[in-house]
């Protein structure tokens, strides 16, 4: 064993005992997240205009600070904007991570110098976390890829702005330097084409042992690796063993990486945001993980969590939040953070169900504007993954990407949603299988059940989309690459509309 192997699985062990320290205190960890957030920023314009100084309990919390979304933040990140201190969080931020919003353009969310270790610290958990429980650290000793946004930053009245994954590039440890792929120089690639074209030039002869990023544009670096080697990239990368992913579910890419790599690899799931690394896979690397991810309650996040069916109701301020110890199993949640960058009662849009809350782990069930209820039937995210992940299973169909949207002006017979569908493999009868994926929805929404049972909805269509389509359509709207990704599902047809569907 190499004194690096040895050095890792010793971290890795010093680390996981540490951290059993608040896995084992859930709430009163979360307590003190609270205690030291409205004490930090008593002092900043947000918190004098909300009353800090007199919030010594949770519903004092709720009664002076609103739930907000980032446009009813905005007028106070504009003031940080341009360059004022001690508004959200006392100073000023060190970063803005830019992303895309739906209203309002461009999102600045605000790094301090609170928050960033916990960014940092959290991906690095993740592995060794990984390390301690499997045994297994002989990756560190070859090349490791993040597929991620240009490291390049521009300043913003003394504040640097860019992605989260450019900026997160600038803290690799000392002692993964060596080990980092690609090259500074292709990581500023803008165009994410030739981007991972470059990428793929420059790993295509090393000894790769792990590959992280999001599925969809990992998936587009597979492809182009597979086509130039002329081989599976499990067969030229013989120690590529561990996938890391995040952003999206990795189900319904499962099947398609298998085919790529050309034999399966155990994988971490991670849950990161610009406004907080929220949690991380901790058991079950090597199969389908049906457990969820363990929610950091430590890393300068309070949590709180509003029952979905009743989220609409908060304009009327009836609606109830939950903090850790309230939370049930099984549960469809929107997830609220205050965090120590100044987000305060923030809604990051995300709704979770918990699998457990010894420990609390959770899964994302998908997006609070991701949904489609064009008929009252509810349907999110989880349940249409599930429905197709469970078509799929034992077959020899792959899907490459989709999404769903509902279609209620057919030309002829009963509305229906509409699968939008890239194949790799197609099924012998696209109608079968359309009727499979139908069932697993039933049998998961009585919703959705009920419309098609009493005749409101038919059976869903799939519409066959062309090779290379939801690419195409990324590009076209300046998104191809980096953190962006197509929704699961939505309750218009603005997406539906734009893709190129095989006749």
């Amino acid at each position: 064993m190499s004194i690096k192997v040895l050095a890792a699985k010793i971290f890795a062990k010093h680390i996981y005992q540490k951290n059993q320290k608040w896995i084992t205190n859930p709430i009163v960890t979360q307590e003190k997240v609270f205690e030291e957030l409205i004490k930090t920023a008593q002092n900043t314009v947000f918190g004098k205009d909300h009353n800090f100084k007199n919030i010594v309990t949770f519903d004092d919390f709720t009664n002076n600070v609103p739930i907000r979304d980032y446009e009813e933040l905005k007028t106070y990140i504009e003031k940080v904007i341009k360059g004022e201190e001690n508004i959200l969080w006392k100073d000023k931020p060190l970063y803005f991570a830019k992303t895309s919003g739906t209203t309002s353009g461009a999102k600045y969310i605000p790094i301090s110098k609170e928050s960033m270790p916990f960014h940092i610290e959290a991906a690095r958990n993740a592995i060794l976390n990984y390390i301690h429980v499997t045994g297994k650290a002989s990756f560190v000793k070859g090349k490791m890829i993040f597929l991620q946004g240009s490291p390049i930053l521009e300043d913003k009245n003394g504040i640097k702005l860019g992605r989260l994954s450019g900026i997160v590039a600038h803290f690799v440890p000392k002692y993964l330097q060596k080990n980092r792929m690609p090259s500074w120089e292709t990581n500023c690639i803008d165009d994410w084409e030739t981007k991972v074209n470059a990428i793929v030039e420059e790993t295509i002869q090393e000894n790769m042992t792990v590959i992280s990023g999001i599925p969809s544009w990992v998936q587009m670096y597979f492809e182009k690796l597979k086509e130039k080697a002329n081989q599976p990239v499990g067969t030229l990368f013989k120690n590529f063993n561990l996938f890391i992913y995040g952003g999206v579910n990795y189900e319904p890419y499962r099947a398609k990486f298998e085919n790529l790599i050309g034999r399966k690899v155990d994988s971490i799931e991670l849950f990161p945001a610009s406004e907080g690394f929220f949690a991380y896979q901790t058991q079950n690397y090597h199969t389908r993980n049906n457990e969820g991810m363990l929610l950091l309650l430590n890393a300068g996040i309070f949590y709180e969590f509003i029952k979905v069916n009743e989220f609409h109701s908060i304009s009327e301020k009836k609606v109830k939040s939950y903090t850790i110890g309230e939370v049930e199993v099984g549960v469809n949640y929107v997830m609220i953070i205050s965090t120590n960058a100044g987000l305060w009662r923030y809604n990051i849009g995300d709704t979770v169900q918990f699998t457990s809350v010894k420990p609390y782990k959770i899964i994302v069930s998908g997006r609070i504007k991701h949904f489609i209820s064009a008929f009252g039937e509810h349907v999110i995210a989880k349940e249409v993954e599930k429905a197709l992940q469970q078509a799929i299973e034992g077959t020899e169909i792959r899907v490459n990407e989709f999404t769903v949207a509902p279609q209620i002006t057919p030309n002829e017979g009963l509305p229906y949603h509409e699968w939008f569908i890239e194949f790799e493999n197609e099924p012998k009868s696209t109608e079968e299988f359309a009727l499979q994926i139908d069932q697993a929805m039933r049998k998961q929404n009585i919703y959705y059940d009920d419309l098609i049972e009493g005749k409101v909805l038919r059976t869903l269509v799939i519409s066959k989309v062309e090779k290379n389509g939801f690419q195409d359509y990324m590009k076209s709207i300046g998104k191809l690459g980096g953190q962006n990704k197509i929704p699961r599902l939505s309750d218009n047809r603005n997406i539906a509309d734009n893709l190129k569907i095989i006749s």
